[in-house]
């Protein structure tokens, strides 16, 4: 009999043992809004956006708006230029073109005393602080109580011409080194949780002098742009990203800062440079 019970209660042990680390598994990731993400069909790939409209709600709709109505089918990502963006959107200066209203800047947004935020560095380079909510990288003044989506890699964000309320539908997604210095003068309305091979491999369009042009007719092309809400079930890209404001998360923060690994026998500086902070993304089938 007591054999029995201790066999049953380690059974039971290692029942709720496993339903807990289930539990606590599921506590450190959220699975994106079908209704909030956009799966971008490249002639080479897929990949999946999330989107913001916490911090960019009017470009954030205007986007869904043109992607429902067919606006970045079979367009062109026409400015492609190595370690930079990826810009791509219908033809300048076509009747598709004009007929988009022009966007008012949401390159940055007023908070409270009351902003919460996982923070990854003071005194950055180009901001007092910068942090994660919600996944998104942002960079914080606590002076001017704003703060505003950086120019980390994969950002996707919208074009303008020189004025601040320029931007209509052109959109880049940065494919190389963070060009944080377009902070706060662009407004980033999301960031690529899926596919992000898929849109290095869009081709180039500037080339090094001397070298061959490249023919418009060999830009990449966009197959077609849908909200996830609007795609078959059987064929969607669901998506979960790690949480970042868990203990989890600020504890593999603290790890990567202060980098303990016996590999590390020179102890780079204990600073943390946000655009090389991952934040994972899974799919879930």
């Amino acid at each position: 009999m007591k054999i029995t019970i201790t066999i049953l209660n380690a059974s039971v042990t290692s029942i709720f043992a496993f339903l807990f680390s289930i539990v606590a598994q599921a506590n450190e990731w959220r699975a994106i809004d079908p209704s909030n993400a956009v799966l971008l069909t490249l002639p080479h790939g897929k990949v999946v956006i999330e989107l913001a409209p916490q911090f960019s709600p009017n470009h954030v709709k205007q986007f869904t708006e043109l992607a429902r109505s067919g606006h970045y089918n079979n367009a062109k990502f026409y400015r492609v230029i190595d370690g930079f963006v990826a810009q791509g959107g219908p033809k300048d200066g076509s009747a598709v073109d004009k007929a988009v209203p022009l966007l008012a800047f949401e390159g940055e947004f007023s908070t409270d005393k009351n902003f919460e935020f996982t923070q990854v560095q003071t005194n950055d380079m180009f901001v007092e602080q910068t942090g994660f909510k919600d996944g998104f990288a942002l960079g914080y003044d606590s002076k001017e109580q704003k703060a505003w989506m950086l120019h980390c890699p994969g950002v996707i964000a919208m074009a303008r011409q020189t004025g601040a309320d320029t931007a209509t539908s052109h959109f880049y997604i940065t494919i190389g080194q963070a060009t944080r210095y377009l902070d706060r003068l662009m407004t980033v309305f999301g960031r690529v949780v899926y596919g992000m091979d898929n849109v290095q491999t869009i081709k180039r369009t500037a080339v090094i002098d001397g070298d061959i042009a490249v023919e418009e007719n060999d830009y990449t092309s966009i197959i077609s742009m849908q909200l996830m809400s609007d795609v078959p079930v059987k064929e969607r890209i669901n998506i979960e990203v790690a949480k970042t404001d868990t203990d989890d998360y600020r504890k593999k923060l603290h790890d990567r800062r202060i980098r303990e690994n016996a590999f590390f026998f020179k102890k780079p500086p204990p600073v943390l440079d946000i655009c090389q902070t991952p934040v994972q993304s899974r799919i879930v089938k």
